[in-house]
């Protein structure tokens, strides 16, 4: 919906969708990433969620990387450099029209079939 905008990009950054649970040396969850109710993440947790968006928001569309290794290393946090010097969205990323004629794509998939699927879901799940 904002693809034919040239002041304003959404841009989903998937460095969450792949991470493993942080593992100690003894190959137990470290708990030095986790708040004290063990959900929500420690400074440590957040410091290591943060350089992780940065890294993504700097990274083209289609190379984005899609796990967290929480090393806990600042020399992993990337820098813009001079030949791409700005956060990378589709457009600059070589996905767009650079005249900003995008065409709108339909999704392949009707919206109805979705709730069709996730109620048949929650029925067999119940059953």
């Amino acid at each position: 919906r904002y693809e034919q905008r040239d002041d304003f990009a959404v841009v989903m950054q998937p460095f969450f969708r792949n991470t493993l649970l942080p593992l100690d040396s003894t190959s137990r969850p470290d708990m030095s990433f986790f708040a004290a109710d063990c959900f929500h993440f420690s400074v440590r947790g957040y410091a290591e969620m943060a350089m992780a968006l940065w890294n993504n928001m700097l990274e083209p569309v289609g190379e984005k990387q899609t796990y967290n290794n929480f090393t806990h290393d600042r020399s992993k946090l990337r820098c813009p450099n001079p030949e791409k010097p700005f956060l990378s969205t589709r457009r600059n990323s070589g996905f767009g029209n650079s005249d900003g004629n995008l065409k709108k794509t339909e999704s392949s998939v009707p919206y109805w079939a979705v709730i069709v699927t996730a109620v048949a879901g929650v029925l067999v799940g119940s059953l």
